[in-house]
């Protein structure tokens, strides 16, 4: 009988959308199931948003050997059926930034988020930046609602809480922080920009870098009250060969 694929998750502080030199990208790629990867934008946190649609097709389009493909919600062309199909039938599945409760929401209504748990256990990588990050987890750090806040919801698919944008949004840091120590967020992972984490099975099997001091950090309570957190080692990317 043959093995389980393992069951894959990338959090990225980073890519097409915040960084022209897409190693972040070209990591989450070097890691799809396929050498020639169908890989799917889902823009629902953005609304849909057309330029930031666009702006996926530019960056993976360009890619040779990847075929790029979008699932917008918001004006659905798929019916049931067809819209499982298309999404079981993907490597990576990218979800783009935004409002992470409006998503779930929109997700659920559609029957997504069923579908995703089931590419996630045949092995599809599921990836995204910001509320892309957050979705997959029990809990996330969001500003869904205006003003930084918890929200105790998510897929499951990665036990604990996600906090996007730990370094470079005021308030993160220390509202995360406040959040895991009252219990109010499980324990979780701090996510800096220009970081990827990659979670096999719900193990962290791996973090890169691509900005020098950009770390992932497991935040969790002090048992004093407080919170502590702790930088796990990132491996740097690679700078992409120049042209000849």
């Amino acid at each position: 009988m043959a093995a389980s694929p393992p069951r894959r998750v990338a959090l990225l502080g980073g890519g097409f959308s915040t960084d022209e030199d897409g190693l972040l990208d070209d990591w989450v790629l070097a890691h799809a199931r396929a050498s020639r990867p169908k890989v799917c934008f889902v823009p629902t946190a953005s609304g849909d948003a057309p330029a930031y649609v666009e702006r996926f097709l530019a960056a993976f389009r360009s890619r040779p050997g990847c075929t790029a493909a979008v699932l917008p919600l918001f004006r659905r062309e798929l019916g049931d059926d067809a819209l499982r199909a298309f999404l079981l039938s993907q490597d990576v599945v990218y979800v783009g930034g935004g409002n992470t409760a409006n998503l779930l929401a929109v997700w659920r209504a559609h029957g997504v988020d069923r579908l995703l748990r089931e590419a996630h256990d045949r092995g599809t990588l599921l990836c995204g930046i910001s509320a892309g990050a957050n979705c997959w987890a029990e809990g996330s750090h969001t500003d869904s609602f205006g003003p930084l806040s918890t929200l105790p919801d998510g897929l499951g698919l990665l036990s604990g809480s996600v906090c996007p944008h730990y370094d470079s949004e005021p308030g993160r840091r220390s509202s995360y922080r406040a959040a895991v120590a009252s219990g109010a967020l499980p324990p979780g992972w701090a996510v800096e920009d220009g970081v990827g984490a990659l979670f096999a099975d719900g193990r962290l099997v791996e973090a890169v870098t691509r900005a020098p001091d950009a770390r992932l950090r497991r935040v969790e309570p002090d048992g004093r009250g407080g919170a502590a957190e702790r930088a796990l080692p990132c491996r740097p990317l690679p700078c992409r060969s120049a042209a000849p």
